[in-house]
Order: C-alpha cells, then structure tokens, then sequence
C-alpha cells in the first residue's frame, strides 16, 4: 500500500521534532516489521528528507512507500550511532539494508599455535592462540592458496600428530615426489618447521619481499658451509616464490599495502568491489552484489566498511575509497577501524594520479559484475515467469521451498528444507528436521508433514527466513506427497501452490505433479534445469544432514557399549585424539590425561581397543 499524502505529512512533522545530533532511525511498514535502519549525524535533517516530495532513487522510494511509522535513538556521538546501527540491523536483518554473510561462513587460513604448527582450511574462527589470515573471497581461492603454500614451502598435509608421530611410519608419497619436507622421518627440526611456518605467515600477509631475501640469504650461508642439498632446496623455494610473482598481477609498488573499494548502483543492483593490495601486488578481490530492494547510499558505506572489517583478522594502513564521502565521515572511519587494529589507519579518496587510475579500476570491475548479476538475474526471472505459466501461479514465485526425506532404513529420519530466491540457492535459509513423530517406520508421507507442520509454525516469528511465506513448495515425491501437504495446509488455513518433483526409472527429474495430473516440463529446457537443479539440491543436503548424524551415532557408540563411558566422554575422548584412529594409539595414561576421563575409564577404553593384549594377558 502506497504512502498516502496525509500520512506523508504526518511522518514528515515528527521527523521536523527531531533534534539536530546524531542517532540511530528505525522505519517499520503497517505490520510494525522493521524495513530499514539507519544513522545520522544529524537526525532530524536525515530522516524529514525521506517524507519530503523531493527526488529519490527507485530504491529509497519504494521502501519510503512502504513506511508506516518510524522510532529512533539518541546517541552522543556518530561513532556510538555507527555501533548502533551495526547492532541493530543484525538484530532486525531488515528487508532493505545492505547486509554480509555471517563471519562464520567466511573462508580462513588457519596457522595453529602446536608444538609443531600446521595449515589448515578453515570456517570457524575460535579464540584459541591461532593466527587468522582472511577472510577471503571464496573457498577455492584460500585452498589454492593454502596448496600453494604447501607445495611451495613442502609442508606436511598428512593428519599424522608431531612430535608423536616422528619416526613411527613410512613417509608418504609426498616425500618422495619431494613435495613434502618429510618432517616424519625425524630429518627435520622443529626449529626449521617453525621457520618454514612463518615464512607461509609473511607470504599470506603480503610479504613475499621479506621472504624471498631471508631465503638468499640461507641459500648462500648453506652453500658456503657446503650444505649443498639445504642450498638447492632454498634455490627451488625462491624460484617458485619468483614464478608465483610473476603470475600475480602487480598493481604498485612492492611496498604498497591498501585496499581499494569501489561502489556500482542502479535501479536494478548495486555491488561493492574490493581490491586487496599487498607488496604491490593483487592478492585477491572481493564483489559483493545486492538486489533491487537494498538501498546502497553513501551513509550506508560506512555501516558496512565497519561490518566488513570486522571479519578481518588484518586491516591495511590506507582503505582508499573511489567515491566520495565527507571529510568528517572518512574521519569517523579511520577512527573506528584505528581502534579496531589498534594502530592508524587511513580512509581516503585519491583525486589523481596511479591511485586514481587503480581506483577506477575497481570501479569498471563493480559495474562488471553488476552487469553480470542483471543478466542471470533477467535469465531466472523469465524462468521463474514460465514456471509461474505452467504451473498456473499467479506470479512467479520469488521463494521456493523445497523438501526431501532421507533415512537408512527405520532411523535417522531426517527432512530437509532448501529455499531458492530469485532462482539462487539461499543456503543460510536451509533448514533440516530430525523427525520426532515416526518410530521403527519409513512412513514418508508423516515425516513429510511433520517437517512442513513445523516449519510453517514459525511463521508468526517476527523476524528471519521462517517468518516468510514461501510462493510455491516443492516436494521430492509424487501425489501422495502433494495430498498430505494440501491437507495440512487446509487445516491450518493456508492456500499454498505445492507440486510434486516426479522422478523417472532412473531416479532423474521427469515431471511436476499436483493430487491429480502430471506437467511435463521436459521440452522447457530453462524450467527444467531449474527444477532438476532443485531436486538434486534438497536430496544433497537432506543425504548429508542423514550421514551426518549417522555418522555421530556410529562413532560413539562403538565408545558407549564400554562400561563407564557414555555419548558424552565418547565425545570428548573422539576431539581429544582425532577420531578412533588417533584413540587406538594413544597410551593409557594419555587418554586417562583427557578431561573428565578417569584412571578406571581409561583402562577400561584401552583395553577394549587393545583385546590381544587382554587375551595375552589373560
């Protein structure tokens, strides 16, 4: 509903009460849903200009148009209003801000702090002494970066444990290939694995310069002590270091260290691209898009510059920004990413010069994949019309929900929920149910219903994905599929669209289903990779949730048949050691060494898993 001019009025005489000082707004539609959140440095001044009839973009006044009432704070400062807003939109996730990924799905490269450090991928950052380089843009950017590093540097990627481990196994292949430096066969000291360790340090944080000089420096002291293998293998650690620089694009000069950010909006989207320059070179790059409904102006940079680094393990001593933003708004961003490294950093916009040139760089890259993101997105939604057309919706359905059940044989039933909007998977909508109601059956049909009877109980949250109703669902079955949701909706008042994704003999996408009549969508390529796409979706995830508590099931309970040891010291004793294979080794006083494991608990374990020294025993 549109906003009326009277209501118009109203809105803008509260707004005209507001003090001149900075704050936090808070605009809700007719339901009292929060929309949108922002700040200002002068409040007043900030929120009458939404209810103004001057110009706006498609994006501020379409959600103007939906605004019902607003509510604000009063804070002393813009840098507390800046904390605010941050606050409040994680804990709103309103429909037209611009919002990150949670942190806990960014990519890291983790350097463990062990007797004997190791590499490792990771999504989870925990605060356990470790180092944290990222995040990066993507997962297979800090793989092929870690694979570099091990290859480059020979490090272990074995899961054997040092020191325990040295000398007590064959080395693997990697040795042999002379990928590896072979830190199992006790040739190497921990003192030159530390070293190595921290080289991969100083390369993930850009300096490769460093790195290379302390490795000549080596090479040249090996040789003259007529250590000739040590020298030949620093040589071929600085000739890969060389050919990994001469494959990365280098930017400026090899000790300029920043990030470039650059800003593309339209009506349709906006993305925000950032250049991360480290010893002059691009070492990688992040885009991030969002759609028609998210207002991107220049107030908002500032919320999600903060929100970005925040992520961050290290912030660069200059941000240069190709827009442009006010002296005192790049100053209240230096200011609070300052405290945040603990060190000065620089916010600023270069006016000319190679900077500059940078600077419009990233600026062709965002429009770029702006660009890009309008093409698929006119592709999905002229699919999602034709969709719509045959399967007689009265619009396309922006989000789909789709459900699958996954069981070996009478346990772990388990339902799974994936959601595709805009014909994209949102995967932090994704949803898996243990069902509760079957037991020692595979009754489909009244798992399927439990799953979506609760599901649909959510929809009176207030905020997150299950407060939203979806346009069409999709089930990973036939009619009798279709027939129970359809009554479990009439029971709870919903008229919904639900189809069935019929598969054929061989387990592939064939047809969509109502109670009644299959519709082929075997001529409508675009419609049928979509629907196939969806199904195989669901069916992965709802398998790999099944596996998954499977797994856990059977790991503990080869544990729990021991007297003494129950779901919870099985866990503990399987995190303690890395699994069974890392227990079976373990001596008896290093497991009863694991916490809330006793003497008696600790023989009893190793003398399950040891029976032929009980029967020599015996």
């Amino acid at each position: 509903m549109a906003l009326t001019e009277e209501k118009r009025k109203s809105l803008l005489e509260k707004a005209n009460t507001l003090p001149l000082c900075p704050g936090v707004y808070i605009m809700r539609d007719r339901g009292g849903k929060v929309i949108y959140v922002g700040k200002s440095r002068k409040l007043k001044s900030r929120v009458s200009q939404y209810f103004q009839n001057s110009e706006k973009n498609a994006k501020t006044a379409r959600m103007v148009s939906m605004v019902a009432d607003f509510d604000y704070y009063l804070c002393d400062t813009e840098m507390e209003a800046l904390s605010l807003e941050n606050t409040l939109i994680k804990q709103y996730t309103p429909k037209y801000n611009i919002r990150l990924k949670d942190a806990k799905s960014y990519p890291y490269i983790k350097l463990t702090a062990e007797e004997y450090p190791r590499l490792v991928f990771t999504r989870k950052r925990e605060n356990d002494k470790a180092k944290y380089f990222g995040p990066y843009s993507g997962v297979s950017t800090a793989i092929s970066l870690l694979e570099l590093l091990r290859r480059v540097l020979r490090l272990p990627t074995c899961k054997r444990q040092f020191p325990r481990d040295i000398g007590k196994e064959r080395p693997c292949i990697y040795y042999q290939m002379g990928r590896c430096s072979g830190l199992c066969t006790g040739k190497v000291t921990r003192d030159e694995h530390v070293q190595a360790m921290k080289y991969a340090a100083d390369i993930l944080n850009g300096k490769d310069a460093s790195v290379r000089c302390e490795l000549e420096r080596e090479m040249y002291a090996h040789a003259e002590a007529e250590r000739y293998e040590a020298a030949a293998q620093c040589r071929d650690t600085l000739n890969a270091l060389k050919s990994l620089g001469e494959k990365q694009k280098v930017v400026g000069n090899p000790d300029a260290e920043y990030d470039v950010i650059a800003v593309y909006s339209d009506d349709f989207c906006s993305c925000v691209s950032v250049f991360y320059v480290r010893a002059g070179v691009l070492q990688d790059k992040a885009d991030y898009v969002f759609g028609a409904d998210s207002i991107l102006e220049a107030e908002d940079m500032s919320t999600f510059l903060c929100e970005h680094y925040k992520a961050r393990e290290y912030i660069p001593p200059q941000i240069l920004l190709s827009f442009s933003q006010g002296p005192e708004d790049r100053e209240m961003l230096s200011s609070y990413l300052s405290r945040q490294a603990e060190r000065k950093i620089t916010v600023r916009q270069p006016e000319r010069g190679t900077l500059r040139t940078l600077c419009e760089m990233v600026e062709k890259n965002a429009a770029d994949r702006a660009k890009q993101y309008r093409l698929d997105s006119e592709r999905s939604e002229g699919t999602l019309v034709r969709l719509a057309e045959l399967l007689q919706l009265e619009s396309y359905p922006t989000r789909i929900e789709a459900y699958d059940i996954s069981n070996v044989g009478k346990e772990h039933l388990t339902a799974g929920m994936i959601v595709c909007r805009d014909g994209k998977f949102a995967k932090s909508d994704y949803r898996s149910f243990k069902i509760r109601t079957v037991r020692g059956t595979t009754d489909d049909y009244a798992s399927m219903r439990e799953a979506i009877d609760r599901r649909l109980a959510h929809l009176s949250d207030e905020q997150g994905s299950f407060s939203e109703l979806p346009d069409l669902i999709l089930l990973d079955g036939g009619r009798g599929h279709v027939g129970v949701v359809r009554a479990l909706l009439a029971e709870r008042g919903l008229d919904l669209p639900v189809f069935g994704m019929v598969k054929d003999d061989f387990h592939k996408t064939r047809a969509l289903c109502t109670e009644h009549e299959e519709i082929s969508i075997a001529k409508e390529q675009d419609v049928f990779s979509l629907i196939y796409r969806i199904q195989e979706e669901v069916h992965r995830y709802t398998v790999g949730k099944m596996d998954a508590a499977k797994r856990k099931t059977v790991k503990t309970s080869v544990l729990t048949r021991i007297d003494g040891i129950g779901p919870t010291k099985a866990k503990k004793l399987l995190a303690a050691f890395g699994g069974m294979r890392g227990l079976k080794q373990a001596s008896k006083e290093q497991i009863g060494a694991v916490s809330g494991i006793s003497a008696r608990d600790a023989e009893a374990v190793w003398q399950d898993l040891h029976p032929s020294n009980k029967e020599r025993k015996e």
